[in-house]
């Protein structure tokens, strides 16, 4: 009889388990997970149906049935009257500006404070980190002062400037921690090897933390492209306002059907569902690598 077990045979797990078989409790998770997916697309869904009905179809069956005429003129609608096309150019040039920008003052901050050892770094992530705390509305009245001095205010380089300072702040507490753990013995080889620090910065940190990097780039353009409350507060120009900023104006001045209402909220928010479906294998990477670090 052959000791060896066969090829086509399972090759058994822990526990004498074969590893393709799902157990009950595999199965039981999965269906969560589908539920859980499901449970978060439903309100997409329902704002996607009533985005394409007409206001008479709205009213006779409700925001729950399926469009009876399929109708764009929501869409039209909001994109005639706020000038979607360049409201979009200013959401974009913001947010790509401040992930950038953003990203890289993380990369360097944490560079210095979690690998370059610089004196006193814990208290400087201390400080970094209350200052992550500290509510936007206690923001609003020294920033306008400061940008209204110095002739910054209504224009977009106000907002990009505010918002690279916040999300850099927290990518720096976040990229530090991360830093902070990378192994001294690779380090000190490439110093006596004769590398610079910016040569072990670009060559052998840069590359290994690239999926974290990637994760903090998609969470800075969303975060900045959904931001309300500074922008509402220092774009006072049409030329220069966001889409957000665009739907709550629309909201003030027209009385909206629900149907154009959800065609105008539907149209703000594809562009972000695009970015993220287009880096969403990146974020999966940055998550898994974070989780196995």
């Amino acid at each position: 009889m052959n000791n060896h077990a066969s090829a086509s045979e399972p090759r058994a797990a822990i526990g004498g388990r074969p590893r393709h078989i799902r157990s009950w409790g595999d199965w039981a998770g999965l269906v969560a997970l589908i539920l859980g997916a499901l449970i978060m697309l439903f309100p997409l869904l329902i704002l996607t149906l009533n985005a394409f009905k007409t206001t008479a179809d709205y009213n006779m069956t409700g925001p729950l049935s399926i469009p009876a005429h399929f109708s764009m003129d929501g869409v039209v609608s909001f994109w005639n009257k706020t000038d979607f096309p360049m409201k979009f150019a200013n959401s974009l040039f913001i947010s790509l500006v401040v992930s950038v920008v953003g990203v890289f003052l993380s990369v360097l901050n944490s560079f210095a404070l979690g690998i370059g050892r610089v004196k006193g770094n814990t208290i400087i992530l201390l400080f970094i980190m209350l200052a992550n705390m500290v509510p936007q509305e206690a923001l609003l009245y020294p920033l306008y002062v400061m940008f209204k001095g110095v002739g910054l205010y209504n224009t977009q380089w106000a907002i990009i400037i505010i918002f690279m300072i916040i999300q850099s702040a927290y990518g720096t507490y976040l990229l530090s921690a991360v830093y902070g753990t990378f192994p001294q013995a690779i380090l000190e080889a490439a110093t006596v090897d004769g590398a610079t620090r910016w040569q072990i910065l670009r060559r052998i940190v840069l590359p290994v933390s690239w999926s974290t990097i990637s994760v903090l780039f998609v969470f800075f353009f969303i975060w900045t492209w959904n931001e309300y409350m500074i922008p509402m507060a220092f774009l006072m120009s049409d030329k220069t306002q966001t889409i957000p900023l665009a739907l709550a104006t629309m909201q003030g001045q027209h009385t909206m059907a629900a149907t154009d209402l959800a065609s105008a909220s539907l149209l703000s928010i594809i562009p972000t569902i695009i970015f993220f479906i287009f880096f969403q294998r990146k974020l999966s990477q940055g998550i898994v690598a974070g989780s196995v670090k």
